[in-house]
């Protein structure tokens, strides 16, 4: 065991000394993200790199496909002018496409005198409009930024709390010698969430998307959010990336394969890109956590490895194939699960093991320019014998996506909207042991509702002006909880699947003790200053349990953030 781990962590650093030019990533819900999207549904084919499908988006990748499918980049005065009649992009789209360029100038080839500031800060800052400070060699670049946030809100319903977020800290990305790219993040936040937020931080003992929290002004959190990784490209079309931050899987708003709600986790990823394939190996370390939270007990690990290949069976059209499993050893990883190849319960077998392992399919078909139809399948459990005999079996442990996006609706430019149903059936992502369930760190890796829900997601997106963003967003979900008695309806994925349980039939999607909620978003966002954004929202949440009387929430909020995306809540 110990000349395994000393070969893995030998490779680990033999390998960049081979690497070739390499990328980071664009951050977690990037300004840019639904642009990238937006086009490559323009083109009404999807991406011929193949990228899209996992999140986050390669930045040396997106730059390139765009500059092949727009003008190219062989002079710099053309470079935001289409000239690919396929695109014919609006003047939003010009701008976005300028804005894209102009916060990943180390993949841009040519002059980038087009891209700096009239009036630099200092005369040393900010010589570009995206950049406190910037700067690019023969054989190396860095780019540094601070991060700063701060929120107010007003709970018209709870009127005795303050409601307010306030984040700050620094992001650094370069690369060194077109071997190793590298980039970073601390943030430090203090945050007071809306009621029905803090009574989830109260009842799993997480904080939405953190990690270890302390208690802050009584009913607030204070935590750190730190992520970082650095990348190498093994070989021509092998590229990894070790880093401490969230990957997602998909193409819809949630994700029932990996979504980027949770906290971050530890991870190697491999990813392959050969011809119209791109296959995609995670090994993540994650954390089995009670509720210690204030301790100095050692958080004990778990672990999970996953398998994502996808390909372009057509020019519009991509499908996806999925596995993963999560297991629980003593501080220590099953190096069986790291061959890149196999099929999981083949190993899971010759192990003696019954670890979760999960399997599933995806794909996105883009139609007439205008549409995307993409979907989600996840299997946990399936048995045809029990399923012939019941379909109420408790281990039918499925769950289903299906979605749409539809840009420009009406002939109107830049407004896009989403439509998504996701469904998921009861004891999905649970397992017989709290250790392997499909969690991290208290919270789901996949969709925050966990299991035993239907949910209908609208989402609607207009952009009248570059810097003018408005988004609008309906979120419905009918869900069966557990009764008072204890009884297991399969929704709770932290419960072992037979503590409560009082059948193994008789689980029908919903059943429980029946909720119902609704969550209404809108969000004004102007961009005063290239990635300084003023934000003012409004959300209204309508929760109903059983008969209980129903809980609501209505919230008026006005901020600003600069380098950061908004922090939604969104479920």
């Amino acid at each position: 065991m110990q000349f395994s781990k000393c070969s893995l962590w030998l490779a680990l650093l033999i390998l960049p000394f081979f690497a070739a030019a390499q990328s980071t990533y664009l951050p977690q819900q990037s300004k840019h993200q639904h642009f990238i999207d937006r086009l490559e549904l323009k083109t009404g084919e999807v991406s011929d790199l193949n990228f899209t499908t996992t999140k986050p988006y390669d930045r040396k990748y997106a730059v390139q496909w765009l500059g092949a499918k727009v003008d190219s980049m062989r002079a710099i005065k053309p470079l935001f002018f289409n000239t690919d009649t396929a695109l014919r992009l609006s003047k939003v789209d010009e701008y976005n496409l300028r804005s894209l360029y102009l916060n990943n100038q180390e993949w841009i080839k040519g002059d980038r005198s087009v891209f700096n500031s009239k009036k630099p800060f200092l005369k040393s800052f900010y010589k570009t409009p995206a950049g406190f400070i910037e700067k690019y060699g023969d054989d190396f670049f860095v780019a540094v930024n601070p991060i700063i946030s701060y929120r107010q809100s007003v709970e018209l319903n709870n009127t005795s709390q303050n409601i307010f977020i306030n984040q700050r800290g620094l992001t650094v990305r370069g690369g060194v010698d077109n071997r190793v790219g590298f980039n970073a993040m601390v943030m430090d936040v203090q945050e007071r969430g809306p009621l029905f937020v803090q009574q989830w931080i109260d009842s799993v003992d997480a904080v939405p998307g953190g990690n270890f929290y302390k208690t802050f002004k009584q009913t607030g959190v204070d935590y750190f959010d730190a992520r970082g990784s650095f990348t190498f490209n093994a070989a021509k079309y092998i590229n990894f990336q070790i880093g401490y931050d969230r990957n997602f899987i998909g193409n819809g708003y949630r994700s029932l394969m990996l979504s980027d709600f949770g906290a971050n986790q530890l991870f190697v990823k491999l990813n392959t890109r050969i011809w119209k394939f791109n296959y995609q190996n995670l090994f993540m370390e994650l954390h089995t956590k009670g509720k210690s939270n204030n301790s100095n007990a050692l958080v004990p690990k778990k672990y999970a490895a996953m398998h994502h290949l996808s390909m372009n069976v057509l020019p519009w059209l991509n499908v996806g194939v999925f596995e993963a499993v999560v297991f629980g050893r003593k501080d220590k990883f099953e190096f069986g699960y790291m061959n890149p190849l196999i099929f999981y319960r083949t190993i899971e077998g010759n192990l003696g093991s019954s670890d979760n392992a999960l399997i599933g399919a995806d794909f996105k078909a883009n139609v007439a320019k205008r549409l995307q139809f993409y979907g989600q399948l996840i299997i946990d459990e399936f048995n045809i014998k029990e399923l012939r005999k019941d379909r109420s079996w408790w281990g039918n442990k499925t769950g289903t996506q299906l979605g749409m996006k539809y840009i420009d609706v009406a002939n109107v430019s830049n407004l896009d909207l989403q439509l998504e149903w996701n469904s998921v059936r009861p004891f999905t992502y649970s397992h017989f042991d709290s250790v392997s369930s499909y969690t991290h760190y208290n919270q789901p890796l996949a969709h925050p509702l966990g299991a035993n829900f239907n949910e209908v997601i609208a989402v609607l997106r207009y952009q009248p002006t570059g810097k003018l963003n408005l988004t609008g967003k309906l979120i419905y979900w009918k869900q069966g909880l557990d009764s008072a008695s204890g009884r297991n309806s399969g929704s709770d994925i932290f419960r072992l699947n037979d503590d409560g349980r009082t059948s193994n039939y008789g689980y029908s999607l919903g059943n429980g003790v029946n909720s119902t909620g609704i969550n209404a978003l809108f969000l004004a966002s102007y961009e005063l200053y290239e990635n300084i954004f003023i934000d003012a929202n409004l959300m209204f949440r309508r929760f109903t349990k059983g008969s209980a009387a129903a809980q609501n929430t209505t919230m008026l909020g006005l901020g600003v953030r600069m380098n950061l995306w908004y922090r939604e809540y969104d479920y």
